[in-house]
């Protein structure tokens, strides 16, 4: 049977959609957050850089998930439902973009090895990535990720991003003019 006759990749991609990531990031301001309380809509929005009102709506699915949950009141917004350690990639992409294995499932791919002899090998090598993939993200929790990377030890917080603004503000207002004064400046002497 040509390979070309074969569908392998059908509705069990794994793409991680802007909504997934919209969604990881923000449980990973909240994983940071885990002992603080909880976060307001809008601060995780600043902190992250996401649209305030997907993140909303994002936010309300993981709640009916109940991967997080809303606290009402003047210190009102969201938090974790469970300890970071406890909240697997692997849930929150099947919640969001659905299915992870990149190369269909798995009994899909076993049937082909077992109906395709000319192509098992091939078979095989998709099954084996499909199993490893799914298992990185099966093994991987918002702990592990708050573990890793810079932002574990050098995370700002929203008071050191708001003065980080205003100076990078200010750069750039200084840097302007610059660029204005020099013409000003030679503009005023031809008159």
């Amino acid at each position: 049977m040509p390979i070309s006759h074969i569908e392998i990749v059908g509705a069990g991609n794994m793409k991680v959609s802007q909504k997934g990531l919209y969604a990881l990031q923000a449980l990973m301001v909240l994983a940071r957050r885990y002992n603080q309380g909880a976060i307001r809509i809008r601060d995780i929005a600043y902190e992250e850089n996401l649209p305030e009102n997907f993140l909303e709506l994002i936010l309300l699915e993981l709640k009916n998930a109940r991967i997080v949950e809303s606290v009402r009141g003047a210190k009102g917004g969201y938090r974790l439902r469970r300890a970071p350690a406890e909240i697997r990639l692997s849930e929150i992409i099947r919640l969001i973009d659905g299915p992870l294995a990149p190369f269909g499932d798995a009994e899909q791919l076993r049937v082909l090895i077992d109906r395709d002899a000319d192509h098992s090998a091939l078979y095989k090598v998709f099954l084996e990535v499909r199993d490893a993939a799914a298992g990185i993200l099966e093994n991987t929790t918002m702990a592990d990720l708050i573990s890793r990377g810079p932002a574990a030890n050098s995370h700002p917080s929203i008071s050191d991003k708001k003065i980080s603004n205003r100076k990078s503000r200010r750069k750039k207002k200084k840097k302007s003019e610059l660029i204005v004064l020099p013409m000003l400046a030679r503009g005023g002497g031809n008159d």
